[in-house]
C-alpha cells in the first residue's frame, strides 16, 4: 500500500518541479511585447510641455505620430511620480541634444498624470529638452501595451516599433538602438518608408 501512496505523490509532485524549474529560469524584467517588428499604434496628442529650443513646441500643438515618419522616433511614457523616470531624465534630454539635426524625434509621454505637477516637476529637473504630451485617459499608453513607466519604445523610419525597453533607459542603450536605427534607416529604400 505504501509503493501506491509514494507513487500517487511522486506523479503529483513531478509536475510542480517541472513548473518551478521553469519559472526560476525565467528572468522576471523580460516582460515580452507584441509589438516590436510591428507598426506603431497611430496618435495624436497635444503638447503641455514645450522642451527647450531647438527642439521646442508649441504648447496646445498636436503632434502626430505618422508626421516624423522617415525619422527614428524615441517614444519615452512617464509620471512625475515616477521615481525611475528620475534615473532615465538626463539621459533622455542629453540624446535628444546629441542628435539634434538628425532625422530623431524625442517625445515624451505623460503617463496617469497631470499637467501642473509634471511641468513643477520637468522645472525642478533642470529642464526637458523634447517636448512632451498629455495621454487623456491613457489610450496611446494602452495601444502600445504599456506595463508602467518609465517605458520608452524605439520607433524605426518605416514607423515599425524596433524596440521596447521597459525601465530606465540608459545612454548607453539610447546611442545603441538609435545608431543602429540611423544605420539600418539609412539602407532603407525611399519607396518603405
Amino acid at each position: 500500500m505504501n509503493w501506491k501512496r509514494a507513487l500517487i505523490a511522486a506523479t503529483a509532485a513531478i509536475p510542480l518541479i517541472l513548473l518551478l524549474a521553469w519559472g526560476f529560469s525565467r528572468n522576471p524584467g523580460d516582460i515580452p511585447s507584441p509589438l516590436p517588428g510591428k507598426p506603431a499604434p497611430l496618435f495624436a496628442l497635444g503638447v503641455f510641455a514645450p522642451g527647450q529650443p531647438p527642439l521646442e513646441r508649441k504648447v496646445g500643438d498636436t503632434l502626430r505620430l505618422e508626421d516624423f515618419r522617415g525619422k527614428v522616433v524615441v517614444l519615452n511614457f512617464w509620471a512625475s511620480w515616477c521615481l525611475a523616470c528620475r534615473e532615465e531624465h538626463v539621459a533622455l534630454s542629453d540624446a535628444a541634444r546629441r542628435y539634434t539635426g538628425k532625422p530623431v524625434q524625442f517625445l515624451g509621454v505623460l503617463f496617469n498624470d497631470r499637467a501642473p505637477p509634471a511641468i513643477d516637476w520637468i522645472s525642478e529637473m533642470g529642464g526637458q529638452s523634447y517636448p512632451s504630451v498629455m495621454d487623456p485617459g491613457a489610450h496611446v499608453a494602452v495601444d502600445f501595451g504599456l506595463y508602467g513607466v518609465p517605458e520608452t519604445f524605439f520607433i524605426d523610419v518605416t514607423g515599425r516599433v524596433a524596440r521596447k525597453q521597459i525601465g530606465p533607459a540608459s545612454d548607453v542603450v539610447l546611442n545603441h538602438v538609435i545608431d543602429s536605427l540611423l544605420a539600418a534607416g539609412a539602407q532603407t529604400p525611399v519607396a518603405a518608408r
